[in-house]
């Protein structure tokens, strides 16, 4: 996030919903639904197949839903480079009311910000 902030000189607002919220979220409140509903009484037999029927979820508002499968094979247990503690601290900026949820991502380096 911060490379993507420096790379486009704008400052990038992170809000997530805590765990268990999901109903106020809107966007999964309205896509689930619909995912639920195409995939109700269904025994998968494979991931694709899931993908498959997921994808067909529509409603007549326009919700199109679109799928894709990550085959991706993920590093684990991989080590955090020596100054990712420092470079966060001069780029993020957390929430006074919910800094465990909502952060901002600054494109400038505090160190070098003046503030008037």
């Amino acid at each position: 996030m911060i490379k993507l902030s420096e790379d486009l000189h704008i400052d990038i607002i992170v809000a997530h919903y805590p765990p268990y919220t999901s109903k106020w979220n809107p966007i999964e409140h309205r896509l689930f639904s619909q995912i639920t509903r195409v995939w109700s009484g269904i025994s998968f037999e494979s991931v694709e197949q899931a993908c498959e029927l997921a994808a067909e979820a529509r409603t007549k508002s326009g919700l199109c839903v679109f799928t894709n499968i990550n085959r991706k094979k993920y590093d684990t247990s991989r080590c955090v480079d020596s100054n990712y503690d420092d470079v966060c601290q001069r780029h993020i900026t957390f929430d006074e009311e919910l800094p465990k949820w909502n952060y901002k991502v600054s494109w400038r380096d505090k160190k070098y910000q003046v503030i008037f």
